[in-house]
């Protein structure tokens, strides 16, 4: 039996809380993952420990064991650009293939108001999940880096 948690700026996590879901969605991204310091900085944005719109975190555990996170961010451009960015998602490696993804973005996709976008790779195998759940691309995002 699976359980979900939410965290947001009325339900903060505690400083074990952030460090828990940030191991685990630097561990579980693998490849597609960004470095410990940005989803820290994303998840403080979803909860409101830094100036920000909010969001909301989503733990989902089978029993004691962590086995998925989402992160969700708000971005406070409604209208032109999606209510909501979904930052993050990952699922524990050893339950992929098990339908714990589509179980996340139901709970994601209920709790959220507006539309919502994100970010996947071309090669990402998450891209089919989202794509069933209605996501499209509808633009190529460009970058400009700063060196």
């Amino acid at each position: 039996m699976y359980t979900f948690h939410f965290f947001d700026d009325k339900n903060k996590p505690e400083i074990t809380d952030k460090e828990r879901i940030v191991n685990f969605l630097h561990d579980h991204l693998e490849q597609y993952g960004d470095e410990k310091q940005h989803i820290l900085k994303s998840l403080n944005y979803a909860v409101k420990d830094i100036d920000s719109f909010g969001g909301f975190v989503l733990e989902m555990s089978e029993g004691q064991k962590l086995v998925g996170a989402v992160i969700i961010n708000h971005t406070g451009m409604s209208g032109y650009i999606p209510d909501s960015i979904l930052v993050y998602i990952a699922t524990h490696r050893d339950y992929r293939g098990k339908g714990l993804g589509k179980l996340m973005m139901m709970k994601v996709l209920e709790k959220t108001k507006g539309d919502v976008k994100l970010h996947v790779e071309p090669d990402n195998p998450a891209r089919f999940l989202y794509e069933k759940y209605g996501f499209s691309s509808k633009y190529l995002e460009m970058r400009y880096k700063r060196q």
